[in-house]
């Protein structure tokens, strides 16, 4: 029932249908299958055969992620952020980035990088938010590397360190298209002018033999 859903989600050896692949996700969904749990909770949250109903995907997200699906925890975890379907509250959105996060996902690690840095839900700890950080950005992840890169050039829950913060905004700069490599470009050279060139010359190296032990997936 699960896979007949993605397959009439995607339009695969079927003609797409958004309100086929609801129904078969909800027969599915209904006996506790998680991921069909969460393409439901994913079909209301964007409108997808069914009319935008941020509660409704909320509690499909919810059922999901009591049964550990970490994307699911992720959406939940943003929608208590926001407050889409349920009241905002950054505790509970915290809690759910949080179990998310365990599981390895970069974005909810990156998420729960953020609160800890502007003390949302948690409170501010800024050696905590680098913590979170760090998982995130070691997984590739642009976003959570230039936030890497600010807090070693601030000196927030780390030395100040302008070579780790070239390191870090290269690195995000490297892996970011569009006003994001742009932003996180400038970043990167603004960095630069702040080392002597044997210092620019290590920031370097240091951003190429990540990139060598790093490939992208």
């Amino acid at each position: 029932q699960y896979n007949l859903g993605v397959m009439y989600a995607n339009g695969q050896g079927v003609p797409q249908d958004y309100a086929e692949a609801i129904k078969w996700y909800r027969k599915a969904a209904e006996q506790e299958n998680a991921r069909a749990q969460y393409n439901l909770g994913v079909m209301y949250d964007k409108g997808q055969g069914v009319p935008q109903d941020y509660a409704e995907s909320a509690k499909w997200y919810r059922k999901a992620a009591e049964q550990r699906l970490a994307d699911a925890q992720y959406n939940l975890g943003v929608m208590y952020a926001n407050g889409q379907g349920v009241p905002q509250d950054y505790a509970e959105s915290a809690k759910w980035y949080r179990k998310a996060a365990g599981q390895r996902l970069a974005d909810a690690q990156y998420n729960l990088g953020v609160m800890y840095d502007k003390g949302q839900g948690v409170p501010q700890d800024y050696a905590e938010a680098v913590k979170w950080f760090y998982k995130a950005a070691e997984q590739g992840h642009a976003s959570a590397q230039y936030s890497l890169g600010v807090s070693y050039y601030n000196g927030n829950g780390v030395p100040q360190d302008y070579v780790q913060t070239y390191f870090w905004f290269s690195l995000a700069a490297s892996r970011s298209t569009g006003e994001q490599n742009k932003e996180f470009s400038a970043s990167r050279n603004d960095a630069a002018k702040k080392l002597t060139p044997e210092n620019l010359k290590e920031a370097q190296r240091m951003t190429t033999e990540w990139e060598k032990s790093h490939p992208r997936k």
